[in-house]
Order: C-alpha cells, then sequence, then structure tokens
C-alpha cells in the first residue's frame, strides 16, 4: 500500500478523486483556525501575565487540527488521513491529561494511569464492530457507527470530569459539560454522514453531514480551551 493511496470516506466525496470534492468539508475546517485564533486572543487578553504554556500548546494543537483536516478533505490520501488524525489524538491526550492535573490536581502518577485507561479505551472502542445495517452497512465503505465510536472515550471523559468539577464548583466544569454536549451533536452528524447522503442533495450534489461534525467539533475545542484559559493554571513538576 502506498501513502498515496486514495480514501473515499464522505458522502460529499463519494468515489471522486478530485482535489476539490468535498468543498463544505473542506471549508469548514476553517472552523478550527478561527477556534484557535479566538482561543489566542482570550488568552491574551487574561488578568493574569504568568505565562502558561500547556495552554499555548493546547491552541496550537486546536490550529493544526484544522490544517490537518483540511488536508485530508482535500488530498483524500492515506499520508492526508495521518495528518488528520494524529493531532486530533494529541490533542486527546493532552487535553485529558491537563484536566487531571491542573483541575483536579491530580500527582503526575495517576495522571499516567488515568491517560493509560483512556488509551486502552480508545483501542476497545474502535475495534467494536457493529451488526450490519447498524450505520455500518457495506455501502458504508467505513468502520461502525461510520468511525465514529472512537470518540465515545473523549465524550465519557469530558462528561465525567465536566460532572466532579461541577460537584466541586470549578468553574471549568460547565466548559466540561458544555463541551460534551456539544461532541455528542457532533457525533451524531458524523455518524449519519453515509446513511443521509441520497437526503442531501444541492443542485444536484450530495453534500453529507460530515461538515456539521466539523462545526460542532470546532465549538467543542473552543470551550475546552476556554475553560483551560479562564480556569486552568500553569503545569507545575
Amino acid at each position: 500500500m502506498s501513502w498515496w493511496d486514495q480514501v473515499f470516506r464522505y458522502c460529499e466525496r463519494g468515489s471522486d478523486p478530485s482535489f476539490w470534492a468535498e468543498p463544505l468539508n473542506a471549508v469548514s475546517n476553517a472552523a478550527f483556525i478561527l477556534a484557535a485564533i479566538a482561543a489566542g486572543i482570550s488568552y491574551t487578553r487574561r488578568p493574569c501575565n504568568e505565562p502558561a504554556p500547556g495552554v499555548i500548546a493546547l491552541i496550537v494543537l486546536v490550529f493544526i487540527i484544522g490544517i490537518g483536516s483540511f488536508l485530508f478533505h482535500t488530498f483524500a490520501t492515506r499520508w492526508a488521513a495521518m495528518a488528520d488524525v494524529i493531532p486530533i489524538g494529541i490533542f486527546m491526550l493532552s487535553y485529558l491529561g491537563y484536566a487531571l492535573r491542573t483541575y483536579l490536581k491530580l500527582n503526575w502518577l495517576w495522571v499516567a494511569v488515568g491517560l493509560v485507561i483512556f488509551v486502552a479505551a480508545l483501542q476497545i472502542a474502535g475495534a467494536i464492530d457493529c451488526r450490519p445495517g447498524f450505520f455500518s452497512p457495506a455501502s458504508a465503505r467505513g468502520a461502525c457507527l461510520n468511525g465514529t465510536g472512537g470518540y465515545v472515550p473523549a465524550f465519557l471523559a469530558m462528561m465525567g470530569i465536566g460532572a466532579v468539577l461541577a460537584l466541586k464548583s470549578h468553574k471549568a466544569g460547565g466548559y466540561l459539560l458544555c463541551a460534551g454536549l456539544v461532541l455528542f451533536a457532533s457525533m451524531l452528524f458524523r455518524i449519519v454522514d453515509l446513511e443521509l447522503c441520497s437526503e442531501t442533495r444541492i443542485a444536484g450534489g450530495v453534500i453529507g453531514t460530515h461538515f456539521m461534525w466539523h462545526l460542532l467539533n470546532a465549538a467543542t475545542l473552543y470551550l475546552l480551551l476556554m475553560a483551560a484559559v479562564h480556569h486552568g493554571q500553569r503545569i507545575r513538576p
């Protein structure tokens, strides 16, 4: 297999290998860029002048996510798919570690344990096979729930940590809970992209619903960044 092999995964592209076969899916990635820029502006306006490299790194990762996803939805190759999923994976692990350390005040040992459990959960969720017809028909050319099952651990972690923080009256809790709800909505749009393909036609072409995953997922990441900007702190040894 070559890194330049084409990947046909979403409704809008179908089996068209051209660069602009997914215009909505490609352009909607600007939402990630805007989320990162808006979070960066908020960071510079913080009343606290102490630098927070962890927060800066998270903002940069969201910017990179937008670029990587744009590359995938234009080039649609195996290497572009890696450019898409690797930054997302790094962000999930980074933000979980940040949340465990800064919000829940866990020591580094328990942060490491939490990350190991999360990675294991990602592996298990991604390996689950759905029965035929449960958003995984042969025509879908994709994994169970159109590959969205792998994001369930992130949703559960978001809601779980958010609930604990809310019970402790930590102001970041509301951000995480809202982010989790928005993520859930975005996952639904990702799941039904191929299922509703024939019902989402504009000007004779299909568009699917994957672009809504981008828009809502960008909103999710923005809320997470806002929690870190306003209610996080510098990670100390």
